[in-house]
């Protein structure tokens, strides 16, 4: 049987109660046949950083490096500063570990509601692939005269050609791999981010010609926004920066019913990963048994994926379809019907129906 080492975040406000049922998810998977899974749990966030002081220490980091993935719950709690969290924890362990890819699917389930009138499971499938560690996120940049009538903020946008390379490299290669419409939209700003896009869209067409199966597009991020409302059937993957994938990741959350069920993967193709729901830590849900894990669930499902254990994410996937199409009312806390053990419970039944 194949063994995994994964490290276990389960984080702050709710996160510790999705991540149980996505832990309940693996283990499920093991017992249906497939890989087995031993867990590190690390206790990063708010509560260590009240209690010690501390963000992440580099021997976590060291011991994260060597990890097979990396689960989180969530980052970010109400008596930390704003950014505290998020820059000592997530983007340190972004630029660490070189993460440099984000992945976001944005699918709709069967059954689920959307706010965009007449479309369907059909017309909403389509990845995101953003650039992770490099542009506006990179942190260059400072104050002049902060705090007085002439202060002045500069926050420089950093693009290397390196960085911008890989990261559509690998958004060619995962369009391939995806094998639907092969098709790569890059979306920018050419006409107003004159340099940093100018070096996205060379990069962009050299590299197409290494890819003559995958078709090419660009669109300006305006549009790509316009398109994603109006017409989502029209992307099949979208290579982007940092900035513009953080935006349009979070709309094609929304329409895909919405944060309860989106998840992401920051993924270092040569090294480490971790898989995360997309959403915030939710402290008014935390210790209720009314948050949705499904979207925790879901990263569990892109973990294996990435983990080429393509059989085991192919149960997750079938066993989270099954649970919102036939037991949930909604997506939202609170109002499913189900509390979030009672959920985990649904998807962990039906990953065994596949037992062998």
């Amino acid at each position: 049987m194949r063994e995994y080492n994964i490290a276990i975040i389960p984080g702050d406000g709710t996160g510790p109660e999705v991540m149980a049922e996505a832990v309940k998810a693996m283990e499920a998977v093991t017992e249906a046949g497939g890989p087995k899974f031993n867990f590190v749990y690390y206790d990063l966030g708010g509560v260590r950083y009240l209690k010690k002081g501390e963000l992440l220490p580099e021997s976590v980091v060291s011991e994260l490096r060597q990890t097979d993935s990396i689960c989180l719950g969530a980052i970010g709690h109400p008596d930390v500063k704003p950014g505290i969290l998020e820059q000592g924890v997530l983007l340190k362990l972004r630029f660490e570990l070189d993460l440099y890819i984000n992945l976001r699917p944005v699918v709709l389930f069967p059954g689920v509601d959307t706010p965009l009138k007449d479309k369907m499971p059909d017309d909403i499938d389509f990845v995101v692939v953003r650039e992770n560690t490099e542009g506006l996120y990179a942190g260059s940049g400072g104050f002049l005269r902060k705090g007085t009538a002439d202060e002045v903020a500069i926050q420089e946008s950093i693009n290397t050609r390196k960085g911008v390379e890989r990261c559509i490299r690998y958004a060619f290669e995962y369009c391939r791999k995806r094998n639907r419409e092969k098709k790569l939209t890059l979306c920018g700003k050419t006409n107003v981010l004159t340099y940093a896009f100018d070096l996205w869209e060379r990069v962009f067409y050299e590299c197409s010609r290494d890819y003559p199966d995958i078709t090419t597009d660009y669109a300006h991020v305006d549009a790509t926004c316009m398109w994603m409302i109006k017409n989502p059937e029209f992307f099949d993957v979208i290579v982007t920066d940092n900035m513009f994938g953080d935006i349009i990741t979070d709309l094609g959350a929304m329409i895909q019913g919405g944060m309860g069920i989106a998840a992401g993967g920051n993924i270092n193709p040569e090294g480490a990963a971790m898989f995360e729901p997309i959403g915030g830590s939710a402290p008014k849900y935390a210790g209720l048994n009314k948050i949705n894990p499904l979207a925790a669930i879901c990263s569990v499902q892109m973990m294996l994926e990435h983990l080429s254990e393509d059989a085991a994410a192919a149960w997750v996937f079938d066993a989270v379809a099954k649970v919102v199409k036939n037991d949930i009312k909604t997506l939202d806390a609170g109002r499913m019907g189900y509390g979030t053990r009672e959920v985990g419970d649904l998807v962990a039944g039906y990953i065994r129906e596949n037992q062998s």
